[in-house]
Parts: structure tokens; sequence; C-alpha cells
């Protein structure tokens, strides 16, 4: 196979910006789209040499395997290796049990269906766990696995019926990645079905490379062709954000960008010789080293900074990673391809050993609950049993195109609800606690929550769904003449200012004057409906956040009975420009601070009196709601007109659900 350096360079395009979103630099907002860009190389070069073997009759599946063995292995195993200390020094027993059922899937290349089981790729706990990228290595290897089957099936029956299958799987796949991107979108992210389109289009580049006479373009087109792909993979890089439905028809731009290069760029064109020179080559030839080894260092960082790592470390940990991907590549990859060096008989040897090692240390970890017993004391697991989230989390939230309608909301105590409860995740443990504060009083609760949704009603949210299902919900909610209470639960500071980072975070300001306005404009119209179709209106603002996981936090405090959070003099600036305007909600809203019950002069809590008021880093726990739900049950019993009143309950009872 004749060599091409564009096609190193190329793998440097894919992998820098990968590394730098993974960083948290958000200039490469749509830096995840490196993935697809590998996608399409890795199709191409397979497909490359195996119809280079089977033209020459020449085609092993022991030799096929033996050759992916060569590549992936060493380095993964060298990278699970250098992993392992450091889960153990820093990881919380959660953690290392999450940690260590990836090793299990790492090894089996299925770990893509691990972290869709898990979590979606673009939550920030995704951060924080050091072997999220293989998800991507363990797509690919279930193509390896079923793709030289696939030639060598149809490689006998015709060129022609080989092009046709591959091409309509492509579409099918392509299809069924646009149609799952609003329905199950973690599925089609992480799994190979819907993944596989991007590998066809490689696979289909190979092809056409192979055809006599391919390739004869006039520079004019191999130029412009070229430049476009480039300019498509850019487009993809910094135009794209996590709310970007993907993969959809939106990976178009990146893996066609990807086979455009690879068609036409040679090196006498402008992007030849930019992807040729020795800097691009050089990054693209150590960069599946530097792919693997980035995802950990990053998160490892994130674990251990209590503040949340500055953009400083970050670059250095970039700079980091491209220097251990260059000791990887000369001490590791290259010896190991080596076959004079490393037999077959080695090579295999070596992958079950270090398969077998790594299978055992992952068991080990999850049967011991990330050797739970050992890495937690008696006190510390008494306030993490309080570490809870609403059980009805799961069943009742919605997120995405495909949301849950209105008519169909969760419903508590009763079909026909006298309480709704409306916003963005923060109001799902909200309505599950007032709903256990009213039951058996008679008054039913609804559950409205979508996630990541900020107000918008009125502009259009780049979180798929959101808009559509704001107007929605408000405009259902405002008509039903059985709802009289409405509670508004937004994390209403992360909606106009951005995440919060560490425990003295700057304030960002990732939005301009404009966007904020209009998202507090949506904010206040949400309020208005609700208030002018005559419902009782109940704000809740946001919790303060806290700099690190709760569970992080209480294992790292001298007495987990009583752990801190953030200043209450940070959180009254992070909170500065809600409480400025807040004359200018409608009249009779009732407002509702939880910092008051969560703070005192001096400190915001994560826990008090030995129960933890959060579940992660901002969202309240069950008992966190209950506090704050006594609240908002007394507000309403002292607004009730004509004498009527609200007993309260044991917020630790469990209401009844319906949907």
């Amino acid at each position: 196979m004749e060599y091409r350096r564009e096609i190193d360079g190329l793998r440097a395009v894919a992998v820098l910006p990968v590394i730098l979103f993974h960083a948290g630099f958000q200039f490469f907002g749509g830096g995840f789209v490196g993935v697809d860009v590998f996608f399409v190389i890795s199709g191409y070069l397979i497909t490359t040499i195996l119809i280079h073997e089977l033209e020459a009759g020449q085609f092993s599946i022991l030799n096929f395997y033996e050759r992916r063995a060569r590549r992936i292995l060493p380095a993964l195993f060298l990278l699970l290796f250098a992993c392992l200390p450091f889960a153990w020094l820093w990881l919380v027993p959660d953690d290392l049990k999450g940690f260590s059922q990836s090793l299990v899937a790492v090894t089996a290349f299925a770990s893509n269906i691990l972290f869709w089981e898990q979590s979606d790729y673009f939550d920030s706990s995704a951060e924080f766990k050091p072997l999220l990228h293989t998800w991507s290595l363990a797509v690919e290897e279930q193509f390896y696995l079923l793709f030289p089957l696939f030639l060598m099936l149809f490689w006998r029956r015709g060129q022609r019926l080989l092009l046709a299958v591959l091409v309509g799987t492509a579409l099918a796949s392509l299809g069924a990645a646009q149609w799952g991107v609003a329905r199950e979108p973690s599925a089609t992210f992480f799994l190979l079905p819907t993944r596989a389109w991007e590998l066809a289009i490689g696979a289909l580049c190979a092809y056409y490379m192979s055809r006599p006479g391919a390739g004869r373009h006039s520079q004019r087109t191999r130029e412009l062709a070229s430049l476009a792909g480039l300019g498509l993979i850019g487009t993809g890089i910094f135009a794209f954000s996590k709310y970007t439905p993907f993969p959809s028809v939106y990976a178009l731009l990146p893996t066609v960008g990807a086979a455009l290069i690879i068609l036409f760029a040679v090196p006498s064109t402008t992007v030849g010789k930019i992807l040729g020179s020795r800097l691009m080559v050089g990054v693209g030839l150590v960069s599946y080293s530097a792919y693997l080894w980035h995802q950990p260092i990053l998160a490892f960082a994130r674990h251990r900074s209590l503040d949340g790592p500055s953009p400083a470390l970050m670059a250095a940990l970039v700079v980091l990673t491209l220097v251990l991907a260059y000791l990887s590549w000369q001490f590791v990859e290259k010896p190991f391809r080596n076959r004079s060096r490393f037999g077959r008989q080695q090579i295999f040897a070596f992958a079950i050993a270090g398969s077998l090692l790594f299978f055992g240390i992952g068991m080990a970890g999850h049967k011991t609950n990330g050797m739970r017993s050992v890495k937690t004391t008696p006190q510390q697991e008494e306030v993490l049993r309080t570490v809870t989230a609403s059980p009805e989390r799961a069943a009742c939230h919605t997120k995405g195109l495909e949301y849950r309608k209105p008519q169909d909301a969760c419903a508590f105590n009763g079909p026909a609800g006298e309480w709704a409860v409306f916003g963005d995740s923060h109001a799902i443990e909200l309505a599950h606690a007032l709903a256990v504060q009213l039951n058996g009083r008679h008054q039913g609760v609804r559950q409205f929550s979508f996630s990541g949704c900020s107000p918008s009603y009125h502009r259009a949210d780049t979180n798929p769904g959101c808009s559509d299902w704001t107007r929605e919900a408000v405009d259902f909610i405002a008509a039903d003449p059985h709802i009289k209470e409405v509670v508004v639960s937004y994390r209403i500071h992360s909606a106009l200012f951005g995440d919060h980072e560490g425990i003295y975070p700057r304030l960002p300001d990732e939005f301009s004057d404009a966007k904020r306005d209009a998202i507090w404009a949506s904010y206040k119209t949400i309020l208005n409906r609700f208030a002018s179709a005559g419902k009782h209106v109940t704000v809740v603002l946001q919790a303060p956040e806290l700099p690190r996981q709760v569970d992080k936090l209480i294992r790292q405090a001298d007495d987990p009975r009583t752990v801190d959070g953030v200043t209450t003099a940070w959180w009254r600036r992070r909170s500065a420009f809600v409480e400025q305007r807040l004359g200018e909600l409608p009249a009779g809203v009732r407002i509702l601070r939880p910092e008051t019950l969560f703070c005192d002069a001096a400190r915001c809590y994560a826990v008090k009196d030995g129960k933890a008021l959060y579940f992660d880093d901002d969202h309240m726990s069950s008992y966190g709601a209950g506090l704050v739900a006594q609240q908002v049950v007394a507000a309403q019993a002292r607004a009730c007109q004509n004498g009527c009143s609200l007993e309260s309950t044991a917020w630790t009872s469990t209401p009844s659900k319906s949907h």
C-alpha cells in the first residue's frame, strides 16, 4: 500500500480538536467530530488493505486480526496499566467501580455499550470517566470483526453486488442515525449500527481508489475539492456544539470533508502540502497514542482538582499528552509492529494474557463495589446513604425531540393534579418531594421537566426539542382548569451565565447580553402566562452549586456529617443578576430561596446534620428537595385565602404515582 503523508496529516486534524474539546476549550465546541474523521480514515485504510489482499489472492483472516492486535493492544494495555495506581489513589468507590466496569468492557471491546447504558457523552459527569474515549475503539473493533467477513462473502459474488450492498448498508445506517438521534440519542451516538455509515464512507473511498483510472482529476478540481473538505471539517469543529444532534446528517460535514481530502488531496495541492508538513505528519503518527492518553490525563486531573483545573493546567496537560504519545509510539507501538521482534504467537499470547489480566482486575473492582469497604468509613457510609435522587427521575423526566407530551406527564397522588412543577432537571426532585408532602391530602402533583432546557417560550434554544416542549407544556398548564398551583424551578444561573467552575469560579460570560436578555425575557413570559391564567405561582430559585460531586466532598471531609460547599459570598455574587431583576416578575409570584435553608452567613453546605442536601454537584437530593418542598407548602398555606390550610406530613413517606 502506497504511503500517503496527507493521511497522517489528516489524523492530526482529527485528534487535536478531540483533545482540545475534552480539555474544555470552548472555541473547539465541535471538536468531537474528530472521531468521525477517524472513522472515515479507518474505513479507508482497512478496506484498501483488504481489497489489495483479495485481488492478490492473499487474504487471511488470521493475518488481519494479527495486524489489528499489533496496532491496537500494546499501547492500549500500557495506558490501562498506567491508569491503575491513579484510579486506586484518586477515585472514590463509586467512580472506582465505574472505572473497573470500563476495564472489563475495554477488554471485550464493548465499552461503547457500557457507556451507552451509563451516561450521555455530553453529560458533565462524562468528563470524569478516564476510559470514556474507548467507546470509539469498540466501534472500530466491532466493525473490524464483521467487515472482513462481509467483504469476503460479497467479493466472490461480483463487484456490482458488493457496491450495491455497501451503499445500501451505509444509507440504512445514516437513516437509522437520523431517526435515532431524536429518539435514542445516547444509543445513536455510541453504537455501531448508527456509526457504520461513517466507516462505510471510508470503505467506499477505498473501493473507488482501487478502480482503474481512479484519481485522474485536474489540479483545479483537486485544489477546490480538498479545500472544500478541509472547510467542511473546520465547520464541524468550530460551529457545532454539544447541542448539535449527533450523529445525524450533521455528521456528513466532517465525514464527507474527510472523504474529499482522501480522494483529492495530493502533495501538489494546498491541503496536501499543509497536511503533509512535518508537524502535521508528526502529530498524525502519534495520534493513536495521543487519543489514548488524553482522556485519562484530563479526567484524573478533574478528579484531583477541587477547584477544577485551570485553563493553563489543561493546556499543560495537552502538551503532556503529546509527549507521552510520542514516547508510547516510539517505544511501544513501533517495536510491537516489528514482526522480527515479536512473532504471531507472541502477539496473540500477549493479547490473551493482557485481556485476562485487566478483565480480572476490572471484575474485582466491580464485585467489591470499587473496594468500598476498604475506602469508606462507617460515618461516610451513613451520610452517603442520603445521597439519593428522586426514584422517579428516569421514568418521569424527558429530553430530546421525542419528548414526553404534557398530557402524559407523570402525576403523583392521583391523575388530576392541582399542583404542577415545571422547569428543567431541577424540577424533578422538587416534584417528587412536593408529592410526598401532599400525599393523602387530596393534593395531586404533576411533573413537567425537560433536561437542560432553559427558559425558551419565545426563543429558539439549541437544545433539541426544548423550545417546542416549553411552549406546549406552558400552554397546557395555563389552559388546564384543574391546576391551581404552579411551582417553577430552573437552574437559572447556569442558563444565564453557564456552568460554574470550582469553588471560586469566575462568573462565566459565555453568552452575549442579547442572548441573556432573551433568556430572561422568556423566563418572565413563562411566569406571566401562568399568572395571567389565574394560577398561583411559586418560583423556587436555584440552590447553591457545589464545587464537586457531593460524594467526593463527603469522602474528603474531616467530619462527613457537616460538609462545606461554596462560600455564601460567592453564591451571592453568582446570584446577583437574578436578584437584581426579581422585581420584574409578575405581581403576586412567591419567591423561595433554597439558600435560606442551605447556607449560613459564611458557608453554603453540601451536608447538614448528617444528611446530604444534593445528589451530585447542583441537583438537590431527595432530602434537600424535601426541605424546600416544606417551604413551598408552608408558603401556599400562608397565602391561602378563606382560612384554608394544608397540614405538613412527614416528607420521608412515599407518594403514589400514575402516568
